[in-house]
C-alpha cells in the first residue's frame, strides 16, 4: 500500500525548493558523529550533543530494560545508557529537495524510537505496533513521498525527563532552520512525544532551559494526553505483570507499585515505580503526563488491589503510594494547560478510537484508544488556536504513526 508511490509523487518529492542561506549550527549543539548506512529508509542520522549547562544524565533501569538497542546503540556510539544531552537527528530521503516549503519534525513516543515509531512498524514483529502483523513503512515515507522534507529526533532516554526532550525539540529545529535556510518546522507529536512538542512551544521549560523561539507553524499531536492519563494505577495488576520481572514482565514501562507478590514470592523494585522512591527515579517523563480521571469514568474495580493501587496503600498482593503521591511528585500536565499554546501556532490534535491493542490491557472506562482517552487526546484547555480536531475510530494508541487514515489526516492538515 505505501510501498506503491505514483509517478507524480515522486517528481513531486524531487522538485527542488528554493530556501534562503543555509547557517551553521547554533554554537550550543556540537555534531559528534554522521551515519549514512542507515536501515529502515532513512538517508542519514546525526549526533548531536546540547552543552548547555544544566542537563541531567537521567537513570536507566538496572536491568537492561531502558537501554539503547538496535542501530540506535550504534548511532549512540555503541553506548547503551548515554547521557541525557544527546539526541539524534534522523533525515529522510528528499530532506534537502522535497517540494512543500515547511519541513516536518516527527517526535516519537514513550518507549520508542524514531525507526519503529516512523519509518518501520514492524521492528519489533507482531505486536509492537498494536496489531498482530505490522506494516514495514509509516509517517516517514508517506509524507516523505508526498513532498515533504521530513526530519525526526531520537532521544537518549526512553522514558526521559520532557523538559529535557522539549529543548531538544527545539535544538532539532534549530538545526533544521539552519541547514535548510528556513523560519519554521512543523511539529508531529505521537503519545508522550506530545508533550515535548506542546512543552517547547509553551516554554514550559527547565530554570536553564531556552524559551521558544516563535519557530513552529503547526504542532500536530496523535494520541497525546493533552488532558493527561492515569492508565497505570486505573489498570495497575493487569499492568505490572507485563513489566515485574518475578512474574515473567520485561516492559520498559513504569509500574504504579513498589512491591509486588510474584509466584508467592513477596518482592521489591523502587527501580521500577513511576513516583520517586529509594533514590530511584527512571520514569520521570511518565509521571509528568499523569492526571486523575476517576471522576470521570471511575475506577477498574474489578482489578486486583484496584482500590489501593489507585488511592495508595497496601493491598493484598501489591504496595504503592498512589495516583496523587505520584503526580505531586512531578506532573506536568496543569502547567502545560496553564502556559497555553502561542496563537501563532496552530494546533491539530488526533485521537485513535479503537481499544483494540494486541497484548494490552485495554482501557475500556470510557472511549479510548487504549491507553489515552478520546476526551483528552482531543482536550483543547490551553490551546490559543485550535487548527482541527479529528478521531480515527478505526485506530487503536499504537497504530496512528502508521494507520492509513491517520497518516492521510496529518498530511491534510499539514498541506
Amino acid at each position: 500500500m505505501l510501498r506503491l508511490l505514483t509517478a507524480a509523487a515522486v517528481v513531486a518529492a524531487t522538485v527542488f525548493v528554493p530556501t534562503g542561506t543555509a547557517a551553521a549550527d547554533p554554537a550550543y549543539l556540537t555534531k559528534e558523529a554522521t551515519y549514512t548506512t542507515v536501515a529502515n529508509g532513512w538517508e542519514k542520522v546525526d549526533r548531536y550533543r546540547d552543552t548547555t549547562p544544566g542537563f541531567v544524565d537521567e537513570q536507566y533501569p538496572p536491568d537492561g530494560r531502558g537501554d539503547q538497542d538496535g542501530q540506535r546503540k550504534t548511532f549512540f556510539n555503541n553506548v547503551a545508557r548515554p547521557s541525557s544531552s544527546r539526541f539524534l537527528l534522523y533525515s529522510a530521503p528528499g530532506w534537502s529537495t522535497g517540494s512543500k516549503p515547511v519541513p516536518v519534525l516527527l517526535v516519537h513516543g514513550a518507549n520508542d524510537n524514531p525507526d519503529r515509531a516512523w519509518a518501520n512498524p514492524n521492528e519489533s514483529g507482531g505486536f509492537g505496533c498494536g496489531s498482530a502483523s505490522c506494516p514495514s513503512t509509516g509517517m516517514m515515507q508517506y509524507l516523505s513521498s508526498r513532498g515533504h522534507r521530513v526530519f525526526a529526533v531520537g532521544f537518549a532516554h526512553k522514558q526521559g525527563d520532557n523538559r529535557q526532550h522539549a529543548q531538544q525539540v527545539g535544538d532539532a529545529i534549530a538545526i533544521i532552520k539552519a541547514r535548510l535556510g528556513v523560519t519554521q518546522v512543523d511539529v508531529v507529536g505521537w503519545s508522550k512525544g506530545m508533550m515535548s512538542g506542546r512543552m517547547y512551544v509553551s516554554s514550559v521549560k527547565p530554570s536553564w532551559g531556552r524559551s521558544y523561539a516563535g519557530d513552529v507553524r503547526r504542532l500536530v499531536t496523535l494520541g497525546g494526553p493533552n488532558g493527561g492519563y492515569d492508565y497505570p494505577f486505573a489498570h495497575g495488576w493487569a499492568h505490572d505483570f507485563s513489566i515485574w520481572p518475578e512474574c515473567g514482565g520485561k516492559i520498559n514501562a513504569p509500574s504504579p507499585h513498589t512491591r509486588m507478590t510474584c509466584y508467592g514470592q513477596y518482592t521489591y523494585h523502587p527501580e521500577l515505580s513511576i513516583t520517586p522512591t529509594a533514590g530511584w527515579d527512571a520514569y520521570p517523563g511518565q509521571r509528568q503526563m499523569l492526571k486523575r480521571w476517576d471522576g470521570v469514568f471511575g475506577v477498574n474495580t474489578s482489578a486486583q488491589d484496584w482500590y489501593t493501587t489507585y488511592h495508595g496503600g497496601q493491598g493484598f498482593y501489591t504496595d504503592g503510594p498512589g495516583i496523587q503521591a505520584a503526580i505531586n511528585a512531578g506532573s506536568l500536565i496543569a502547567a502545560i494547560q496553564g502556559a497555553g499554546t502561542p496563537s501563532g501556532v496552530r494546533v491539530y490534535l488526533l485521537a485513535g478510537g479503537a481499544a483494540n491493542i494486541v497484548g494490552v490491557w485495554n482501557e475500556t472506562r470510557g472511549p479510548s484508544d487504549g491507553i489515552v482517552f478520546i476526551a483528552s487526546a482531543l482536550d483543547t484547555t490551553g490551546v490559543a488556536t485550535l487548527g482541527g480536531t479529528s478521531t480515527i475510530h478505526s485506530a487503536n494508541h499504537l497504530q496512528l504513526g502508521w494507520a492509513s487514515a491517520s497518516m492521510s489526516q496529518v498530511a491534510t492538515w499539514l498541506s
